[in-house]
């Protein structure tokens, strides 16, 4: 279990490190290895699955859409661990699937590791994470919406990275993009809707 994940290039890392030797990989062997004492990882982990071309596998956004509802609601009422149920956990996919996807993900983390730093905390911390929480609600409920629309998860995917790493490294600017692609997932579904 990684104690100290602090960049997106660590995530990918611990990513890697749950396949490997596996001919597939299970969300509960990722969880394994990011831990579940905090939500910043498992929201970025949420996130960085439905960035890269593993959005496209039917029903992944709609998981992962479950995923995103139970962490908001454990953040809401404060709970101290994560939980999700063993069927979340058993999702499986191919270890070379997963590897392509961290691979892809490698160029654009390295860049916004290099951004991101401890600022406007107080958008991030205490009372700051209920109103994460609550968006982040707003996007669980959005991506079975999105899923017939090829790679459409991959709006919410931005929004929900930026605010699973905004957690880690308590940077509120961060926060304020999540919030930005909310607006503009929630455009998407608008238009996608009616």
């Amino acid at each position: 279990m990684n104690q100290k994940l602090s960049s997106l290039e660590a995530l990918l890392d611990c990513m890697d490190e749950a396949g490997e030797g596996e001919e597939h990989v299970s969300l509960g062997m990722l969880m394994d290895t990011i831990g579940t004492r905090s939500f910043g990882p498992v929201l970025l982990l949420v996130g960085v699955i439905l960035l890269s071309p593993l959005s496209g596998i039917p029903g992944l956004p709609s998981t992962m859409g479950v995923v995103t509802f139970l962490l908001s609601m454990q953040m809401l009422v404060r709970k101290k661990r994560i939980w999700l149920p063993d069927w979340i956990l058993r999702r499986k996919i191919k270890q070379q699937s997963l590897a392509r996807a961290t691979q892809w993900l490698r160029r654009p983390a390295s860049f916004i590791d290099r951004k991101v730093k401890n600022r406007l905390s107080l958008l991030v911390d205490g009372p700051g994470s209920w109103p994460i929480a609550l968006v982040c609600l707003v996007l669980a409920v959005t991506l079975p919406l999105l899923e017939p629309v090829p790679f459409a998860a991959s709006s919410a995917g931005v929004a929900l990275t930026f605010f699973g790493l905004s957690m880690i490294a308590h940077d509120g600017v961060l926060v304020l993009l999540g919030y930005a692609f909310t607006l503009g997932v929630s455009g998407l579904v608008a238009y996608s809707v009616l």
